[in-house]
């Protein structure tokens, strides 16, 4: 019915994410409607955007198949942070322009290079991406052995959260936008082709390692916005917590109905993935778990995880038997 009107028929593997949206949604209006305000909504939109953005990163690398989840993503949004605070900031070179280019370049070239090692040395996507945290965990603690350095000046009041409409707010709606753009595009097609079955995508004419080398390059882009967004989120740089993001934004993205053997996902899942994300992490705050706080919330994400795998695995099943 919606595509006899123009609109594109809805995903069925974003039903899943969809009620568990509404369900979380619910469930923080009771517990916590401060959510709701115009200054809990700001909030919520500075600490999710680094989330929304690392699971987007994700999006494009996993649909190109080959079982390519980088687990590099958190690793790497932290050594753009720290470069950026302990090489760019401290040297004086502290312009927006200079700053977003430095970004996106380190994040995009970084991916390059690994999309080239996976695609032209044969090794597999999960060795590379392993290495890259390892190596990348290391690195960023020999850029800034602590948290520190102070973010440019024009971003020191991006963190404040007290209004919906702000620069992070305008970031995530950019990077949406771009994959709005992409979304119309040939290599999105062909994205969606290779990650299905690689082997017809090549019998059909697609370039399938440009299309990997395309997708890396996609997600790292995205990966340096989330770096930008973090930045102003904590108003500095930190070499140990973006590692903490790969696992959260893997779990946002199974939660948001990707198909880690690739050929399946998309923005709205990946935002869905992440909104849902924040919304657990901030209903078990609303709990008292005092010290384990922390060790409680990490158990749900995998619980999580698991959960998410084996609803896709029921979905896909359900969808080849009918």
């Amino acid at each position: 019915m919606s595509q006899r009107f123009g609109f594109p028929a809805l995903d069925r593997s974003l039903t899943v994410p969809l009620v568990l949206f509404g369900v979380l949604l619910v469930a923080a209006a009771v517990l916590s409607p401060r959510l709701f305000t115009a200054t809990g909504m700001g909030g919520a939109i500075i600490v999710a955007a680094p989330l929304i953005l690392t699971t987007l990163a994700l999006t494009p690398i996993v649909m190109a198949g080959r079982g390519s989840v980088d687990l590099s993503v958190g690793p790497l949004m932290g050594f753009v942070n720290v470069t950026l605070i302990g090489w760019l900031s401290a040297r004086g070179y502290t312009s927006p322009l200079a700053v977003i280019c430095w970004v996106v370049a380190v994040g995009a070239l970084y991916q390059l290079l690994q999309a080239l090692i996976i695609i032209y040395v044969r090794v597999a996507p999960i060795i590379v991406t392993l290495s890259s945290f390892l190596v990348l965990s290391g690195l960023n603690l020999m850029v800034m052995s602590r948290p520190g350095g102070v973010a440019p000046d024009w971003m020191m009041t991006w963190g404040a959260g007290t209004t919906i409409l702000s620069p992070v707010l305008i970031i995530v709606l950019a990077a949406l936008a771009l994959w709005a753009v992409m979304r119309r595009t040939t290599f999105y097609s062909h994205l969606r082709m290779t990650g299905a079955d690689e082997r017809m995508a090549y019998t059909s004419g697609v370039k399938v390692d440009t299309v990997r080398i395309c997708a890396h390059l996609l997600g790292g882009v995205f990966v340096g916005l989330a770096a930008l967004s973090y930045t102003a989120l904590i108003s500095s740089g930190d070499p140990t917590q973006g590692s903490s993001y790969t696992l959260q934004a893997v779990t946002a993205l199974v939660l948001g109905g990707a198909n880690l053997a690739g050929g399946r996902g998309g923005a709205l899942g990946a935002t869905l993935g992440a909104l849902n994300m924040f919304l657990i992490s901030y209903l078990l705050s609303a709990f008292s778990f005092g010290s384990v706080t922390g060790f409680v919330t990490q158990m749900a994400f995998g619980l999580i995880l698991v959960a998410s795998l084996l609803v896709n695995v029921f979905m896909t099943a359900r969808r080849t038997a009918f």
